[in-house]
């Protein structure tokens, strides 16, 4: 089993930057493949972006592509969120998980065997 545990999260004006850090702790090593989601009031755990182990591959959802940006430090079981250009559709509780098998499809949430607690982000206009 995997512990995961977010910060970074807080309250940003529109065009804002944060970045979420995500450290991992128990076997780590069998996490094939890291991962954000988001979930918004009202709305569905949305994908955000995910890394492999070695990180030589990551994969954005369409609505933060160019604004986003996943990473890893395997050495410090840590993994990062770096978001710019922040708007207010942002806005939600970002989610790190953490997947064992390494294939298949890295945006859906089920495919998820870890997850934190959360990290609120809040972008006003």
């Amino acid at each position: 089993q995997v512990q995961l545990v977010e910060s970074g999260g807080g309250l940003v004006q529109a065009g804002g930057s944060l970045r979420l850090s995500c450290a991992a702790s128990g076997r780590t090593s069998g996490s094939a493949v890291m991962g954000w989601f988001r979930q918004a009031p009202g709305k569905e755990r949305q994908f955000v972006a995910a890394i492999t182990w070695s990180g030589d591959k990551t994969i954005n959802a369409d609505s933060v592509k160019g604004r986003f940006t996943i990473s890893r430090d395997n050495a410090k079981n840590t993994v990062w969120l770096q978001m710019n250009s922040l708007t207010p559709e942002d806005t939600a509780v970002y989610y790190c998980a953490a997947r064992r098998r390494g294939n298949g499809n890295y945006a859906q949430a089920p495919g998820y065997d870890s997850w934190g607690q959360g990290t609120q982000v809040t972008v006003s206009s």
